[in-house]
């Protein structure tokens, strides 16, 4: 039976934090108040590392202890005993829990963040040995991330469902840091390049999915991310009346026509948010629909031999974006992703971006000034999102007022530089969008100081004369601080002791803190009548008196009102965002679509990039193509200029047969043309002198392959699971490239295979495809494909050697090359030299000679030989060949032709 392709994440050892290894096995003893507490709480979170809040750390304990120390390479200690066996424990600092996290997160654990819901004073109001009331305030998960310490700022974070519902499968995605919300239609052929496209930080699939042998294979690409729900979790009903409440409407028409299934994926999306977030749903944008079709499909082999967003290797250096991307904020480069992973279809909406750009391209110093403020803008999106569902700091205010300045400056620049009429149309709602906020702005800048604090409880955020009744108990906090100080001054005069100091902690408070050898004189009368003595330590004694005592309980009290008022002055101004939320999620993204559009006029004039012709046709015709990546890599390295080549894959030469060498650059010219499609219908100008592209429906791309252990499948299989993909699913609206077909093989059956997939693709599938080569046999389909036109990469001898040329010329390959190659490569000479005798006699016995030497005792060659001897000997006569060969069918009546059909029949039988 064959096994899953889908692991799930939470059954993994190191992913799922079980409770206590024997706590269901053995009776015990009670545990201590606090240890009941904890086992009660962990049994609700079997799944995730608990992050038990003590103080000022998060404590873990039992096996999530030690699954954290191995993941965080922290200490892991004991703390008591649990049924006679020491309780393991590591703890991380609250201030610090973000990093490790992001580390837990990284390592594929979940973790229940557990805090204390109780001040401890009142808990000990209910007896001395009460435990402070805790509880699971939010479960962080991959999907569920808002924190820019756990995200990357340059890429969306989707939260991604897929469910079956209605016999349909349907996927629904949100980006709970931005608010971004969209639904689909999708079918088992289509799920995999779908996900390809979302890229889901975490994918939620129903149970029942799991087992379905077709998207199992589907979703082996995305076993890491997985994980299960359960047939309850989505219901289409429910999913409906989600939807209705949480946009407070009574139908859903305003938002599109959703199927049963996407209706059933919506209810499985909110209802994990509202469980990870415990009841604090985030602010979500009202639901998107996209159609079947509305953007290019790229399916996940195609993105990764295409290197669009990592290369082969992994990484993001290298990449297609991270080539091309001179974006300035997080939205914008977010914004960018977000394009070329999903190029549109539609040559109106290509067009309203392209036309965006131009008004870039044509205005340097527009698009200057734009970027140059835009580099002083935060991350409006996120600082939005984290407001909203409680987790916002006062730096997320600060960053919400000088986001909407940014805004009012942009605003003014475009309409001081060319007036409101200037803008292309295209602009024009997101340059109305980044205006209506002035009495926002005002208000949090009046409230603001320039740079607040990271946390709420430090305080100290709120400016000086925003609010009087603040500055009257700050005025007597202050105060009551100077008369420390003046106290401080008093009793080292009255004492005669010059290094007496008044100091404060959070144990005890305001104190004295003294030298060992000077606090003798306080423990004396008459002075330790005034002084009380507190604590010793090994360097100081500290002591209090009374009238410090009733300075610091002023001071405290005044401290704590200043902190509540700004608290409360906090969530009036969060009051007022909220208000305005929907307004400023739209002023959010227009400054994204103002650095994207900058960016990529940015990209076109420095690397000479033209404006492309979008048409309905099947046209491709592109002059002076280059690969944007190879092109960077070789200024880069300054090893001259890219060569460029031309690409027509119009109707009357629709498909192009490349040969010629390895190094000769035909991988380069298949994907530089797929990467212009690519940018093309993303709404981006093209590397290319001139580019004329109808709408590429689907992009198809099998260059290079490499075995799929997982998978238990060879590098052949795997080259040929994705050609039965093309060959399956290209329409004559897709774009193809295919890189040396049939190679993994022997000889004769990648021929064979080459063979019969390049009839396919122009007869049945009559797609515009690239088909790249070593077959040089192939060249001789041109003789019946009238429509498929011969290329070749150039090469120039040199005193034995070979020079790469890296152009596209007219015709086929004459020879490979190869033995040029590896000489190049390092070969031994010895092996080049016998390399060259083997050619020599198998291009002999392409002539008509006879296999000699060691060749005619190999079994390949002994069996080319028999198969030689065979072709010159008499070819068995065919009866019925021969029969028809004397038949005229004009003089045939219809008798005769009804005699001849039995006459036949019988001789096909083996009659005669």
């Amino acid at each position: 039976m064959k096994k899953s392709a889908i692991t799930v994440k939470t059954a993994q050892p190191k992913a799922k934090a079980a409770g206590p290894s024997k706590a269901a096995s053995k009776a015990s003893a009670a545990p201590t108040p606090m240890m009941a507490q904890y086992l009660s709480i962990k049994a609700d979170h079997p799944d995730c590392l608990l992050f038990y809040r003590m103080g000022d750390f998060y404590e873990l304990f039992f096996d999530d202890a030690v699954q954290a120390a191995g993941a965080l390479d922290i200490t892991l200690t004991k703390r008591g005993k649990h049924e006679g066996d020491d309780i393991p424990m590591a703890g991380v600092p609250v201030h610090a829990a973000e990093s490790y996290l992001a580390r837990l997160i990284r390592a594929g654990f979940r973790v229940a963040v557990c805090e204390q819901t109780e001040d401890p004073a009142e808990a000990k109001k209910r007896g001395a040995k009460s435990v402070v009331k805790r509880e699971v305030v939010r479960l962080v998960t991959p999907g569920t991330l808002t924190e820019d310490t756990l995200l990357d700022a340059r890429r969306h974070n989707y939260l991604t469902v897929l469910v079956k519902a209605g016999g349909t499968l349907a996927l629904t995605w949100a980006d709970m840091s931005t608010g971004a919300l969209t639904s689909m239609p999708t079918t088992e052929d289509l799920v995999s390049a779908d996900l390809a496209q979302i890229a889901p930080g975490e994918l939620l699939v129903a149970s029942g999915l799991m087992d379905d042998p077709v998207l199992d294979v589907a979703l082996a690409a995305f076993s890491d991310v997985v994980t299960p729900l359960e047939k309850t979790q989505s219901d289409s009903a429910r999913g409906e009346r989600r939807l209705c409440s949480l946009f407070d409407v009574a139908v859903l028409d305003a938002f599109g026509d959703f199927s049963r299934a996407e209706l059933a994926a919506y209810d499985a999306l909110i209802g994990y948010l509202e469980d990870t977030q415990k009841g604090r749903l985030p602010r979500l944008m009202a639901p998107s629909q996209l159609p079947r079709g509305a953007s290019m499909l790229i399916d996940g082999a195609t993105r990764r031999s295409l290197e669009l967003t990592r290369t082969m290797a992994g990484e993001a250096k290298g990449s297609l974006i991270a080539t091309i991307d001179r974006t300035v904020t997080g939205p914008g480069a977010r914004a960018l992703a977000a394009r070329l992973s999903a190029p549109l279809t539609d040559e109106a909406a290509i067009n309203a971006r392209l036309s965006a750009i131009d008004y870039f391209v044509e205005d340097g110093a527009v698009r200057a000034d734009l970027r140059q403020a835009l580099r002083h803008a935060p991350d409006l999106e996120r600082a939005l999102s984290r407001l909203t569902i409680g987790r916002g700091t006062p730096r997320d205010l600060a960053m919400v007022r000088d986001a909407l300045n940014v805004a009012a400056d942009v605003r003014d620049l475009l309409a001081q530089k060319n007036g409101f009429s200037g803008l292309p149309d295209a602009l024009a709602p997101d340059h109305a969008a980044l205006g209506g906020h002035q009495a926002l702005i005002e208000e949090l800048s009046r409230a603001l100081v320039a740079e607040p604090p990271a946390l709420l409880r430090d305080g100290g955020f709120i400016a000086k004369g925003y609010d009087a009744a603040l500055d009257e108990c700050r005025t007597l906090r202050d105060e009551s601080r100077r008369l420390i100080a003046a106290l401080e001054t008093r009793y080292r005069q009255e004492t005669g002791i010059a290094g007496l100091k008044i100091k404060h902690n959070n144990v005890l408070g305001y104190h004295i803190d003294l030298s060992a050898k000077a606090a003798d004189a306080l423990m004396k009368p008459p002075l330790a009548e005034r002084f009380i003595h507190r604590q010793t330590l090994a360097n100081s004694v500290r002591f209090s008196t009374p009238e410090l005592a009733e300075l610091a309980s002023k001071i405290t009290q005044a401290g704590d009102r200043a902190l509540a008022m700004e608290q409360d002055l906090f969530d009036r101004l969060l009051a007022h965002i909220s208000d305005a939320w929907a307004a400023l999620s739209q002023t959010a993204q227009a400054l994204a679509v103002f650095d994207v559009s900058a960016a990529l006029a940015e990209v076109a004039v420095t690397e000479r990039w033209t404006r492309p012709e979008i048409t309905t046709d099947c046209a491709f015709d592109i002059v002076g193509g280059r690969h944007p990546v190879v092109e960077a890599a070789l200024r880069k390295a300054d090893e001259g200029p890219f060569v460029a080549n031309d690409c027509d894959l119009g109707p009357e030469t629709r498909l192009w047969l490349i040969t010629g060498p390895n190094m000769a650059g035909k991988s380069t010219f298949l994907r530089q043309n797929a990467l212009i499609a690519i940018l093309a219908q993303s709404g981006s100008y093209v590397p290319a002198q001139a580019a004329r592209i109808g709408i590429v429906d689907r992009l198809f791309s099998r260059v290079g392959a490499s075995d799929d252990l997982a998978q238990g499948r060879s590098t052949f299989m795997v080259e040929m699971v994705e050609t039965a993909a093309i060959l399956n699913q290209a329409t004559e609206r897709s774009l193809v490239i295919l890189d040396e077909i049939g190679r993994g093989t022997a000889t004769f059956d990648g021929l064979s295979i080459a063979w019969a997939a390049v009839e396919h693709l122009y007869e049945k599938n009559r797609a515009r495809a690239l088909f790249a080569t070593h077959y040089h046999e192939l060249s001789t389909l041109k003789e019946r494909l009238p429509k498929m036109a011969l290329r070749s990469m150039r090469v120039k001898e040199w005193q034995g050697d070979v020079v790469f040329l890296h152009e596209v010329a007219h015709g086929a390959a004459d020879r490979s090359y190869g033995i040029q190659v590896a000489k190049l490569a390092g070969l031994p000479a010895s092996v080049v030299a016998r390399a060259r005798q083997v050619l020599a006699e198998l291009e002999a016995q392409g002539h008509g000679a006879p296999v000699r030497g060691v060749l005619g005792d190999l079994p390949l060659f002994q069996m080319a030989d028999r198969l030689s001897d065979e072709a010159g000997s008499a070819v068995p006569t065919d009866p019925v060949r021969e029969a028809l060969l004397d038949i005229n069918p004009d003089d045939l009546s219809p008798k005769q032709a009804h005699d001849l059909i039995y006459h036949l029949k019988t001789l096909s039988d083996g009659g005669q």
